[in-house]
């Protein structure tokens, strides 16, 4: 589950001058242009540290824009911007998996001669550990894997092996081995949940100390809360590099993050030149106007796959009665909450975003407040306290606000609890926190695949007691049998229509009110060439991509 902040760091790798010498003469020998002795630094901003600066851990936006470029999986997404950024091509692997066995075997080829940055070879068994660590630090990937045989055993002991992952470090052969078929199995082994580490990797979470490198990046001082910093990974030009071609190498030669809270004054330190790029966009009050300001010099706005929603507890009263659902959906009003962002969202009223397979634009429930009231008075309900969950990040917090307040004019006693976005998903994650009647989210993609929405956040298997995402707890076996034969299938028009068809369904069902898709911006100082910065739609900006005019 991938959020803007909400939920859900290092050995220093210190370069000294022979050794950064050796590396820009590597890099001139490989064909890259050679580096002037000063080294180049990009300064950035973050307005909150990652949930974690682990890759087996991390599940927010700002850790997978952290880390994209540092932790490569076997698989890896494109450095491309727009539908090209989706694609998923070998990262790690010498290709992509060859899949037999009517779908349920994957069998890949590590690059042979590949380096951590720490310099310690990268083998084959290294992928099963990183698996097995995900599992031990309960990791909120978890749910991706489950399906390698054995994978759900080792979850339960936190020892032995997982048989369905077999390996051989002298020819680099890595197989897996799947209960059931699976269409989306090739994305999820380009998520960097299972990015592989060293062996014997500590099995605590090393936000302090992250581990060793594979990418273009390394990690070399994080200080959680405050920010990290990174420098070119030693081994990359004269070794990774040449043995993964199709990634990008990078242009800046150290990146130093602060953690500024203050978007105001990250906003006026992109102008006045003390930092080089916000990752967060800037205060709503001042976003349209920095758009026409700094519109293609400076500024950039960026459509992202999200979905933006209000979750209803199915299994709660007044909540368990489907008129109560659509109700509620009748009476938000999109365009209050396209005010309250500033026009940082795009109205939707479904499931799926525009821009993933599988959308197809409707609305069943135009704002129609009066039918809205009709349909309450005609369910009567008896329980009529709720209590409205958000989180504690502006202008979340105003949208749960509002939320209350519609609420309340369908005659509801409503309690507005409000959460530090720091663990706010762990609270309502956690399915025995008392009161959870409904509540705020939003989801970002963890790949360009409509079962990323449905699996995690509507079938009924994925109601967990913790690191729960089905927060409206909806649990309904005709569409989870759907969402299940869907998931087995490759991705293709027919597969689309029917995703677009259960879209529907579940909309019916009214478990959410969707409310917007998030558009986001890069804004960055007048030193660095904006034309030259991608934007992933998995993992946002790019850090190889930017560099100086």
């Amino acid at each position: 589950m991938r959020r803007i902040g909400g939920r859900r760091a290092l050995g220093v790798v210190a370069v000294a001058a022979v050794a950064a010498l050796i590396m820009f003469g590597a890099l001139a020998e490989a064909g890259q242009p050679r580096r002037s002795a000063e080294p180049t630094l990009l300064r950035a901003t973050f307005a909150s540290f990652p949930d974690y600066m682990d890759p087996a851990l991390s599940y927010t936006f700002e850790g997978w824009t952290a880390m994209y470029d540092t932790y490569v999986p076997l698989l890896t997404y494109r450095h491309a911007p727009g539908r090209a950024g989706s694609e998923v091509i070998p990262g790690l692997a010498r290709g992509l998996p060859r899949i037999t066995d009517g779908g349920r075997t994957y069998t890949l080829f590590l690059r042979h001669g590949l380096k951590y940055s720490d310099g310690t070879w990268v083998k084959a068994s290294d992928f099963e550990y990183a698996v097995k660590r995900m599992f031990r630090l309960n990791s909120g990937g978890f749910p991706f894997y489950t399906d390698i045989v054995g994978a759900e055993g080792f979850r339960e002991k936190r020892s032995g092996d997982i048989s369905g992952i077999v390996t051989n470090n002298k020819t680099g052969k890595i197989v897996i081995h799947l209960f059931e078929p699976s269409g989306t199995f090739t994305n999820e082994l380009a998520l960097m949940f299972v990015a592989p580490v060293p062996s014997g990797t500590p099995l605590h979470d090393l936000s302090f100390q992250p581990p060793p490198a594979t990418g273009p990046y390394v990690i070399t001082k994080s200080e959680p809360g405050r920010g990290w910093s990174y420098e070119r990974n030693p081994v990359w030009a004269g070794n990774n590099q040449q043995l993964m071609p199709q990634l990008p190498g990078g242009h800046i030669d150290k990146i130093k993050v602060e953690v500024v809270r203050n978007s105001k004054k990250q906003t006026q330190g992109v102008e006045h030149g003390s930092y080089d790029w916000m990752q967060n966009p800037p205060p709503g009050d001042e976003f349209q106007e920095l758009a026409r300001r700094y519109r293609r010099s400076q500024f950039r706005i960026e459509p992202t796959l999200s979905t933006y929603y209000f979750w209803m507890n199915t299994r709660r009263a007044p909540f368990n009665d489907l008129r109560v659902r659509k109700a509620v959906n009748y009476a938000l009003d999109p365009s209050a909450l396209q005010r309250i962002y500033a026009q940082q969202i795009l109205p939707t009223h479904q499931t799926l975003p525009s821009g993933m397979p599988g959308y197809r634009k409707f609305d069943l429930y135009p704002h129609n407040l009066a039918k809205a009231r009709r349909l309450i008075a005609k369910a009567h309900p008896k329980d009529r306290k709720i209590t409205v969950w958000t989180d504690s990040e502006s202008p979340n917090d105003e949208a749960g606000a509002y939320y209350a307040s519609v609420l309340r004019q369908l005659g509801f006693k409503v309690r507005l609890k409000v959460v530090n976005g720091f663990n706010y998903f762990t609270v309502i994650g956690n399915t025995s926190t008392p009161n959870l009647d409904t509540g705020w989210s939003d989801w970002f993609e963890d790949y360009p695949h409509p079962n990323d929405w449905f699996q995690p956040l509507l079938a009924g298997e994925n109601i967990l007691r913790r690191n729960n995402g089905n927060f409206a707890q909806i649990d309904v076996p005709r569409l989870n049998t759907k969402i299940a034969k869907l998931a087995a299938s490759p991705l293709g028009p027919a597969q689309e229509r029917q995703y677009a068809a259960l879209d529907r369904s579940y909309m019916k069902l009214a478990p959410w009110v969707p409310y917007g898709t998030r558009v986001l911006s890069t804004f960055v100082s007048k030193r660095v060439d904006l034309a030259k910065v991608i934007w992933n739609p998995t993992f946002g900006a790019d850090l190889t991509s930017f560099q100086f005019k």
